[in-house]
């Protein structure tokens, strides 16, 4: 059964960091591409990052560019955010997603999603 789980949200003053995580079972993460969302009430779902499979390519939302990075540790079978330098405008609950092979930028094109996690940036 493929399941994401992620892990790592919590409240932080802006300026801080965060690292989420977001572990997979049930399949070979390695293989899929990995998107990583987040959604406020009222908005729709946004991407902040993408790692293709085999970690081919990523992509950041310009918002995010270099404060956030993506990475993936196969042999744990999880893929990281680390968010460095947050903003109040970071404030959402934070998912990840899969899909196979490429990255795509609309939530609809991807697969499978963790249950989420929220971030709470104070200013």
């Amino acid at each position: 059964q493929v399941q994401l789980v992620e892990s790592g949200g919590g409240l932080v003053q802006s300026g801080g960091s965060l690292r989420l995580s977001c572990a997979a079972s049930g399949f070979t993460l390695e293989r899929y591409a990995i998107g990583w969302f987040r959604q406020v009430p009222g908005k729709e779902r946004e991407r902040v990052s993408c790692s293709s499979s085999n970690d081919v390519t990523t992509f950041y939302d310009n918002s995010v560019k270099g404060r956030f990075t993506i990475s993936r540790d196969n042999a744990k079978n999880t893929v990281y955010l680390q968010m460095n330098n947050l903003k109040p405008e970071d404030t959402a609950v934070y998912y990840c997603a899969t899909r196979p092979h490429w990255c795509r930028l609309v939530s609809v094109d991807f697969n499978s999603w963790g249950q989420g996690t929220q971030v709470t940036v104070s200013s």
